[in-house]
């Protein structure tokens, strides 16, 4: 990203342009819930209209209907550092995003109240919270569509990530992943081969290895699950020793992970200075595909467009199961 330079100092925004990337791949969860929310009125309309007009019972019976999608194939919703949220916690906080502000801090202690007054259910409390605030505020909001949701969610993500401390730069390749498997399923619908996607919220282990950004695929037809591993490699230095180091550890992971039984695919990402191209094609030669950014790890905020676009297409040849680029 370049520098934004105004009298000799430099003003660029780098925050806004990495979150507004991730912030758009929320736009599936929101297409998801006004496919329902058309079924359950009976209308083509948009989402914004339909909510500005229909009844008490329809929006009542569209929210129902999100939170009891029983469908695997659903599109995930997430905070600012890329960790995805439970499918119910997804809906109650995208819809109280378009009505009410902080669900999390000031609305769920309602909820909880409403609970223990009325001895109902979360779901029931939550949903039956939603629907009078729609019908109550509409006039005031006077809009659901998606470029004024889209400020909104910018705006929660921004704050989320601001109260989650240890942001680090495996948050970037995490929105990365995220970017290129909703743009997937906002072609198809859908995951391909796979019918569930399992995001990991934070480093796993696998044998004595540490894995920086990690998903697991499952399949539509049973069997064992595939993985896709992406190790993450920072360097403040200029490689040298460390990118041979980094190397040798990194084709020992991955011969130990062949070892096993299970299905394996693994992308590296390294962010540093003048790292070895010697080292980056021996790298390249045990695993499926190798991102080399060079630049120092302070000046990363993401991937560029063309390398996002090489590895939204890796993604989808793997949930599409043909051959990778």
């Amino acid at each position: 990203m370049d520098d934004l330079i105004v009298h000799q100092v430099n003003i660029a925004h780098y925050r806004l342009v990495e979150l507004s990337r991730l912030v758009d791949q929320a736009k599936p969860f929101y297409d998801w819930i006004e496919k329902h929310a058309r079924r359950i009125s009976g209308s083509h309309k948009s989402l914004n209209e339909i909510l500005l007009q229909c009844s008490r019972d329809e929006i009542a019976r569209m929210i129902n209907a999100c939170y009891l999608d029983s469908t695997d194939e659903k599109p995930f919703l997430f905070d600012g550092i890329g960790r995805t949220y439970p499918h119910a916690k997804a809906c109650f906080y995208f819809l109280a995003w378009m009505i009410r502000d902080a669900p999390q801090q000031r609305l769920s202690p309602l909820i909880s109240r409403m609970q223990k007054a009325d001895n109902v259910s979360k779901m029931v409390a939550e949903t039956d919270s939603l629907v009078e605030l729609i019908l109550e505020y509409r006039t005031v909001v006077r809009s659901f569509d998606w470029q004024t949701v889209r400020e909104v969610v910018l705006d929660r993500l921004e704050g989320s990530r601001r109260s989650i401390s240890g942001h680090q730069i495996e948050t970037y390749v995490r929105a990365s992943l995220i970017t290129a498997l909703q743009y997937y399923y906002s072609i198809h619908g859908n995951y391909g081969r796979y019918k569930q996607v399992e995001i990991a919220d934070k480093q796993i282990k696998i044998g004595n290895h540490t894995i920086d950004v990690s998903v697991d695929l499952i399949p539509r037809a049973g069997g064992d699950r595939t993985r896709l591993l992406i190790p993450v490699k920072t360097r403040e230095t200029e490689g040298g020793g460390h990118s041979h180091l980094f190397s040798r550890d990194l084709i020992t992971a991955i011969r130990d992970l062949n070892r096993d039984a299970n299905d394996y695919h693994v992308v590296a990402v390294i962010i540093a200075e003048n790292w070895s191209t010697l080292e980056i094609g021996t790298i390249g030669t045990h695993i499926d595909l190798i991102f080399h950014f060079n630049m120092s790890p302070n000046r990363f905020i993401g991937f560029d467009e063309d390398a996002q676009i090489k590895f939204n297409r890796y993604v989808a040849s793997i949930l599409g199961g043909g051959n990778v680029e």
